[in-house]
């Protein structure tokens, strides 16, 4: 279905010589006086094609390049980062690392993470999958997506099709002798669309994000479905304010676990600017529900083997029956709590989350939509209405009404309000509709009660 051409790799040469350049600094930021020194740095390559209309909008090549450096002096921090990794620009970089670190105060935290849980182990992930299609067949990619949903006879306009390449090489090292490496692609099309004419108009899309270019869809697909979920829009209402079910979409519930996690990270706990604070070992979810960290997952979103302070990773339950196992932590804030990082340094790394209801049932989507009977099914939502410090949750959101386990109407202008605290030991089910272009690998979440707030 995809073409694909020969391409010359040299990322193992730029990994290599990117290897050789933390080394080389961090034994520069030692015999500079520094006790500890790490060092980040990557290139990153990259092509985005915009088409509207079958005409060509934009076309862009990227080459980025990023180099970072955090000395320690005891406990006096600094950090310096430049873009370009010329000689002159790396020996300036070094030299405002530490001119930073000797005047910062001390900090009892600060530090490296300990040397006892840098990673030794470094399996294939699968992660690494170049697609460097020529120019040409990127517009036309794109504009095969396009056509392919403008033939649907509801869409009257277009806001384009996109399609996207990218690749990055890049290390990890500090001066306890870890050194990783990582190398990951990540590609991707997508399609905005709008039906109906006037004060009628109704816009969606739709896009497809993988790893591996060879497991995209048929790029048609994609136009397709980006037609349907607009065309589907058409006729939208408002809804009187009431309280029901809600179901989130598995685009829209993803976001419900991003709560949870942000509600559960170091930087909320030891700021005391989370209403999860103290909860680990407590039921933040319903008993069925279980959610685990996955880096080592083959091709995932966010497979690694190590976390930004190379802390090896591994497999681990976050929430399991219910209960939260642990808090999800860096060195840094594990070391404001007393505890020990978990190998989160730049975050979670593959959370999943298995399918279940109260009842036992594992549910798909259709399944899900029976399951709730009658309320709304959230397939947009809009604005930042969230409180991690209170969780008092309300955002603007569009999608469907439901009644008998069946769509009934499109909506849209509705509010929906609750707390999060509520809202996640009040879910009554997780489907198994799970949406694969996340690092969150959840389903369709069914909460039982909400407000909705509109007419």
């Amino acid at each position: 279905m995809n073409t694909h051409i020969a391409i010359a790799d040299h990322s193992l040469d730029e990994l290599d010589r990117l290897a050789d350049l933390a080394a080389d600094v961090i034994g520069r930021a030692r015999a500079a006086g520094a006790s500890q020194a790490e060092v980040s740095a990557s290139v990153a390559t990259g092509l985005a094609v915009n088409v509207r209309l079958g005409e060509v909008e934009t076309v862009e090549r990227n080459l980025d390049r990023g180099f970072g450096l955090t000395v320690y002096f005891g406990q006096r921090k600094g950090g310096a980062s430049t873009a370009d990794l010329k000689p002159e620009s790396i020996e300036a970089t070094l030299a405002q690392a530490c001119a930073i670190a000797r005047y910062t105060e001390p900090d009892p935290c600060a530090g490296l993470a300990d040397a006892a849980l840098m990673q030794h182990e470094f399996p294939d992930l699968d992660l690494w999958h170049p697609w460097r299609p020529e120019v040409d067949r990127a517009i036309a990619i794109g504009q095969e997506i396009e056509a392919a949903g403008r033939a649907n006879a509801s869409i009257t306009n277009s806001e384009g099709a996109g399609v996207q390449c990218g690749d990055a090489v890049g290390v990890y090292a500090n001066s306890h002798g870890f050194l990783g490496r990582a190398r990951d692609t990540h590609h991707s099309v997508s399609c905005s669309l709008i039906a109906g004419s006037g004060d009628a108009m109704q816009r969606d899309g739709w896009y497809e994000y993988v790893r591996d270019a060879s497991t995209f869809p048929e790029f048609a697909a994609v136009g397709r479905k980006a037609a349907s979920r607009a065309a589907a829009r058409l006729g939208a209402r408002r809804l009187s304010t009431r309280e029901c079910p809600v179901l989130f979409a598995p685009e829209a519930a993803r976001s419900l676990v991003g709560h949870l996690v942000s509600a559960v990270s170091g930087g909320a706990l030891y700021r005391h600017a989370s209403f999860l604070l103290d909860h680990a070992g407590k039921a933040v979810l319903p008993a069925f529900v279980n959610l685990v960290e996955q880096p080592l997952l083959a091709g995932g979103h966010a497979s690694t083997a190590f976390d930004a302070e190379g802390v090896a990773t591994s497999e681990s339950a976050l929430v399991a029956g219910g209960v939260l196992q642990r808090y999800v932590l860096g060195s840094y804030a594990a070391r404001k709590l007393g505890l020990q990082s978990t190998g989160n340094a730049g975050g979670v790394h593959n959370l999943k989350v298995a399918a279940g209801s109260r009842e036992g049932a594992v549910l798909d989507f259709a399944g899900m939509l029976q399951r709730m009977g009658t309320g709304l099914l959230v397939t947009e939502l809009i604005g930042q209405g969230v409180s991690i410090i209170t969780g008092d949750y309300s955002r603007g959101a569009a999608g469907f009404w439901v009644e008998g386990g069946k769509i009934a109407y499109p909506v849209q202008e509705i509010t929906i309000a609750g707390n999060l605290r509520d809202m996640f030991m009040g879910v009554q089910a997780i489907g198994s509709d799970v949406d694969p272009r996340s690092s969150f690998l959840v389903g369709s979440i069914l909460v039982g009660r909400m407000t909705i707030a509109g007419e």
